[in-house]
């Protein structure tokens, strides 16, 4: 426990991970986090993980690892060491080092208990990703995956411990619509919604394919790719993803179908968009996907889904909040969508059983169960050091 005046701090947590103003999905999925766990008792300390050093604008942030900076790692180690718990958030590409193998001189040199949380597990890395992954977990005094999926991958091809390794959802702002709601026209067309960073891989292409199979419909339903092109992917290869999307919309016939907006939107505006949407569609290419900050918005917006068999998907929409559909097959995507948008009764129910799971998937909730499994390591540690 620390102390700080007067005030007596129940847990300080050091948090490892990109952060904002950085864009990306797990600088965003730290943030919430991080306001999540916050509280009057509570206090929590951002390494951020970034290329040049550069003005934060967040209290939070208590130091920065610039990746490849001589002595870095030992200067996060000792940032995370002044707390009573560190969190990792582990992705191969944010830290510096093949796959990311600078990681592992931080978390050598933790004293406190450690947790990571995995957002990614691959069902068949390279024998130096597995290596540094097997060894982050064995450091580690717990493992946190974001779905039984992933879970299941990291016993079944990986040597770890399955007693580490603790399930809590990724977790998400409620966002749903309170008080009267505003019934759409029946001569509106209605809104097929995609938001996230744009890149190759997003399947983007499958669903404009789809969009050409459902110009009978009346109204005919208007599609909408909300986001920013992922920095990294504009660093190298500039615009051309979106550029070829528009250019399929314009042969195909469907550019007064389906809208592009570029921006980065705030949390406010993004919530609005999100609310008038009638289906969100989630078109993705892979297969090895195992977390999603979209999907979860989404549930717990209280809206229809159709996405691809991506294993968080499949596990999330498996008790009826969404439609799975086979991945790069633009009919079975307009298939899916049609029923949603005509089918009585099916959207309904669809929103219906995603209002009733969402609650264990707010960040509240989350947070909590973070707390839990800090506490449980602080007392494992306990043990290991008077045993």
């Amino acid at each position: 426990m620390l102390h700080q005046g007067r005030l007596v701090v129940a847990m300080s947590y050091g948090v490892l991970s990109t952060y904002p103003p950085t864009q990306c999905g797990l600088a965003s999925f730290s943030k919430a986090l991080v306001d999540s766990l916050r509280s009057p008792r509570d206090v929590v300390g951002v390494v951020r993980v970034l290329d040049k050093r550069e003005r934060s604008g967040f209290a939070e942030v208590v130091h920065q690892w610039v990746r490849g900076e001589a002595g870095g790692s030992r200067a996060a180690a000792a940032a995370l060491n002044a707390h009573d718990v560190a969190i990792i958030q582990h992705e191969y590409g944010i830290f510096a080092g093949r796959d990311g193998a600078d990681v592992l001189e931080v978390v050598r040199a933790l004293w406190v208990p450690t947790i990571v949380v995995l957002h990614t597990v691959l069902t068949t890395p390279s024998a130096h990703q597995r290596e540094i992954l097997e060894e982050i977990v064995r450091l580690c005094v717990t493992v946190v995956t974001m779905t039984q999926t992933a879970r299941s991958r990291l016993i079944a091809h990986y040597q770890v411990d399955a007693r580490k390794i603790r399930v809590i959802p990724h977790g998400a702002a409620e966002n749903q619509a309170h008080g009267v709601v505003e019934r759409r026209s029946p001569t509106t067309s209605p809104v097929v919604l995609t938001w996230g960073l744009l890149g190759e891989g997003k399947g983007i292409e499958w669903a404009i394919d789809a969009m050409a199979q459902l110009r009978d419909l009346r109204p005919a339903p208007r599609y909408s790719v909300v986001g920013q092109t992922h920095p990294r992917v504009l660093e190298r290869h500039g615009e051309r993803y979106r550029e070829s999307l528009a250019l399929r919309a314009r042969e195909l016939g469907v550019t007064d179908a389906v809208d592009f907006d570029a921006r980065y939107l705030e949390r406010s505006e993004l919530q609005r968009l999100v609310q008038q949407a009638d289906v969100v569609l989630l078109p993705y290419d892979s297969v090895e996907q195992v977390t999603s900050g979209v999907l979860i918005e989404a549930v717990t917006a209280g809206k229809p889904v159709v996405s691809t068999g991506f294993p968080h998907a499949t596990e999330l929409l498996a008790s009826g909040a969404g439609l799975i559909v086979e991945r790069q097959d633009p009919t079975a995507i307009a298939h899916a969508l049609r029923r949603v948008l005509t089918e009585p009764g099916l959207a309904a129910r669809m929103a219906a059983e995603s209002r009733r799971i969402a609650p264990d998937l707010l960040w509240p909730a989350v947070a909590d169960q973070y707390r839990e499994v800090a506490a449980h390591a602080l007392r494992t540690e306990s043990v290991l050091a008077t045993a």
